[in-house]
């Protein structure tokens, strides 16, 4: 983060600020309802986006913890697949689709298919491609679990 230019900035809409800043108090202190954290979050909203923070910044803020968190929980899944295979429940239907179930992940697909739709914990973690470590897990799955 660079402080130059948050201090360029003060330097420039000093005022401004102060003004917010008096707004702020006299709401606080003057209206005793709900009403006054309306104002309250109106003034901030507005400083925020005078100061030059755009919704794309917040959007690609958004983005990122969203890409990391999806990327930590295909981690978890992965490492989960490792540990959980041999206590895994494989069901086949007669149309080749299947669905392994372990305590914290659920697996479903096709036979022939390059996708499989993987869920941890009940929250679905989208379709994945049929890589080494998910054929893996499916043949160990088949191995262990079937009915």
């Amino acid at each position: 983060m660079d402080y130059q230019v948050w201090i360029d900035f003060f330097k420039q809409n000093w005022l401004i600020i102060v003004v917010a800043l008096v707004a702020l108090v006299l709401i606080a202190n003057l209206v005793k309802t709900v009403v006054k954290w309306v104002f309250i979050i109106a003034i901030a909203a507005f400083l925020i986006v005078y100061s030059g923070i755009s919704l794309n910044d917040i959007s690609n803020a958004v983005s990122k913890v969203k890409n990391e968190t999806i990327s930590t929980m295909k981690n978890e899944a992965l490492n989960l697949m490792k540990n959980e295979a041999k206590d895994a429940k494989y069901e086949q239907d007669k149309d080749g689709s299947f669905t392994i179930i372990t305590p914290n992940l659920e697996v479903t697909g096709e036979a022939n298919s390059d996708k499989v739709k993987v869920s941890l914990r009940g929250v679905s973690l989208g379709e994945w491609s049929r890589g080494d470590a998910l054929e893996a897990f499916i043949k160990e799955a088949q191995h262990h679990g079937k009915d």
